[in-house]
């Protein structure tokens, strides 16, 4: 019987050792951590965004972009989908095409997966950590490095699975943070930490636009956060990795345009000839950032006498307000990693490293990032189970 070995019981290591296990193969799976799944565990807030049920290769981020095409078409959502509901866990899929578990709980996901690799024989060996694969490769038929990123290192994030590959001779693609949270160099952003608007986030790469994103905006002690900043902080992360200069104007009411708003102000100032600037704002955004908004112009809060040019002045700089990102806040902070094995060195139809026969690379370990809404994990499966097929005919 063909003995393999796994390296990581996350999303993409367990996945595999499933559908190895179902079809006759000895797995042994490891794992250092003292629980695998932990990061389904966390994911999607503790509601675990399972998959999409539209899958795009621009939805995900390469230095080889059609890398990932033959496994999406090779074990899709509706593949998934069946999959995991023979197993018995149903999925609520979202208008946006975002899938959850029905139970909306991560722990299903991970109960699920764990229970089922062990009922098919899947032996999990918890704190052990893998050094090299040399010696594993002498006692297994095949080795599969799903060990992840740096990503989350309080969850057992490691540049492991990067060591493994650079053993065989395999070129790493220069990593970085993704759907990770921003540091801006600005003393005001501290000052309205915990302050949340809806709004949209345009990003500026060396001074020109690349992107705009709408969601919800948090500022923080370090800088910002929110949906908004996660969707823009791939690009964002990578030009920083490529030292470049990297801005984000910031729209805090993106339901108005500037005359719009700025009528808005000198209306309510001349019905209310006792309102301050202060009381104005306040009818629009919150507290903290109205006082940010006008430390930022240099404006008393306690100004009355407002014209129509300090009315513009003001809402310029609400529906436009540019921060310099210094950094973001880091690998322990990040959902993902950019970067990772260039997968020009990986067969794409068997995730079989090309330097080396039955070592085979699946996952958020290879230069492939997705966007947020479960496009990360949909990678996870549809790589995992590209390799299993190989591995099981092989």
């Amino acid at each position: 019987m063909k003995k393999i070995a796994i390296i990581g019981a996350g999303a993409s290591g367990l996945f595999c050792a499933i559908e190895c296990a179902k079809n006759g193969v000895t797995v042994d799976l490891f794992e250092q951590n003292t629980k695998p799944a932990k990061k389904i565990l966390v994911s999607g807030n503790g509601r675990c965004n399972i998959s999409n049920n539209s899958l795009k290769t621009t939805d995900f981020f390469s230095q080889n972009p059609t890398f990932v095409e033959y496994a999406l078409k090779n074990f899709g959502f509706e593949s998934f989908e069946k999959t995991v509901n023979s197993l018995g866990l149903l999925l609520n899929v979202l208008e946006d095409g975002r899938a959850y578990p029905l139970s909306n709980e991560a722990k299903s996901v991970a109960n699920t997966f764990i229970q089922t690799a062990q009922n098919l024989g899947v032996k999990i060996i918890t704190e052990t950590k893998i050094y090299s694969l040399r010696k594993l490769t002498e006692k297994y038929d095949a080795v599969v490095v799903a060990t992840g990123s740096e990503a989350a290192s309080h969850l057992g994030g490691c540049d492991d699975g990067y060591t493994f590959a650079k053993e065989l001779g395999h070129n790493i693609i220069p990593t970085y943070p993704s759907l990770v949270q921003l540091e801006l160099d600005s003393k005001l952003a501290k000052k309205m930490a915990g302050a949340k608007v809806d709004g949209e986030v345009s990003l500026y790469i060396n001074g020109v636009k690349e992107n705009t994103i709408t969601g919800d905006i948090l500022f923080t002690n370090y800088g910002v956060s929110g949906f908004a900043i996660l969707d823009i902080s791939q690009l964002a992360s990578e030009s920083l990795l490529n030292y470049q200069a990297v801005d984000i104007a910031v729209n805090l009411l993106p339901t108005f345009n500037a005359q719009k708003l700025s009528n808005h102000i000198q209306k309510v100032a001349k019905i209310n000839p006792e309102f301050c600037i202060f009381d104005i704002l306040l009818g629009l955004l919150p507290t903290k950032i109205v006082s940010g908004v006008l430390e930022s112009l240099h404006i008393e809060p306690q100004t009355t006498d407002i014209d129509t040019k300090l009315s513009k002045k003001i809402a310029n700089q609400i529906l436009n307000w540019k921060f310099e990102v210094s950094d973001t806040h880091g690998f322990r902070h990040a959902e993902v990693s950019g970067g990772g094995i260039d997968t020009s060195e990986i067969d794409e139809k068997t995730f079989q490293s090309k330097k080396e026969n039955n070592i085979y690379f699946i996952g958020e370990v290879l230069d492939v990032v997705g966007r947020r809404g479960g496009y990360n994990f949909a990678f996870a499966w549809s790589s995992a189970y590209t390799a299993a097929q190989h591995i099981i005919k092989n």
